[in-house]
């Protein structure tokens, strides 16, 4: 397939690739699947979660960190439109708001939790009650900022992550890694140490920090904090290591074949 992207092999981590293995292979990629987290219920089977969806018009915002909360949030969102709500990143307000039935009353400029808490607390009236659900491995940022500002916020597990362990062959002969969230730089790290393509990009800044913070060199930061910016920025990334964009992305590894890589820095398949 003919493409911008053609002849490059990009390794997607999402347990379910859909949307954004679409976008890739729209664009002549060549998708090599590599799941690294597997979304599962909480240890309670969710009733938290459930118990407080259930009186989720007790709240006046509903607060969601990711894709796979908003999907397991979207359906009460439906049945309670006076409930606001906040997510972070656009891809996750994108998931959330096909579910809700309507937009998304705050995504923050950047997608990080300081900046959705900052705003938040800049839009929202005083003593505000929040319902803020997130994974089991989530910090909590938002629920103590919240509180800090005088807030009342109830924090629940929506969903637990557990890691998968792909081995260093499901990765050989990849050009790039996408990473959509920190949990899957964490999850890369925690398989294969330090080794990654020579293009790493994420999707948005607490993302690259994540990744940046376990030895993972980043290439670049999607400016659209969204799975259709990630593609463009890899886009980008290819067109400028080009110099004109006109090449293949096969065309555009140095002499050789390029293997995975530790640390950013490129080494010839031997």
């Amino acid at each position: 397939m003919r493409g911008p992207l053609a002849g490059c092999c990009v390794i997607v981590t999402r347990e379910h690739p859909g949307e954004l293995a679409s976008l890739l292979e729209a664009r002549g990629a060549t998708v090599i699947h590599v799941p690294l987290i597997q979304v599962v219920e909480p240890l309670d089977s969710g009733e938290a979660l459930t118990r407080e969806l259930d009186r989720l018009g007790e709240f006046d915002w509903l607060v969601v960190t990711s894709p796979a909360g908003a999907e397991r949030v979207g359906a009460a969102a439906a049945d309670e439109p006076s409930v606001r709500l906040a997510v972070v990143g656009n891809a996750t307000a994108d998931v959330l708001a096909g579910a809700a039935g309507r937009p998304v009353d705050l995504v923050p400029a950047t997608q990080r939790s300081q900046t959705l808490l900052e705003e938040l607390c800049a839009v929202a009236a005083p003593a505000q009650r929040f319902l803020v659900a997130q994974a089991d491995r989530a910090g909590d940022t938002l629920a103590a900022g919240l509180r800090r500002a005088g807030h009342e916020v109830t924090s629940v597990v929506a969903y637990r992550t557990v890691l998968c362990t792909p081995g260093p062959a499901a990765i050989a002969g990849a050009d790039a890694v996408l990473f959509a969230s920190g949990s899957a730089a964490k999850a890369w790290f925690d398989a294969l140490g330090d080794t990654v393509p020579p293009i790493v990009v994420s999707i948005g800044p607490t993302t690259s920090t994540v990744a940046e913070e376990l030895g993972l060199k980043v290439t670049s930061t999607a400016a659209d904090h969204s799975l259709g910016g990630l593609v463009s920025e890899l886009e980008r990334i290819l067109s400028i290591r080009a110099g004109d964009g006109s090449e293949s992305a096969a065309s555009r590894r140095p002499q050789g074949s390029v293997g995975v890589q530790q640390s950013g820095e490129i080494n010839p398949t031997k």
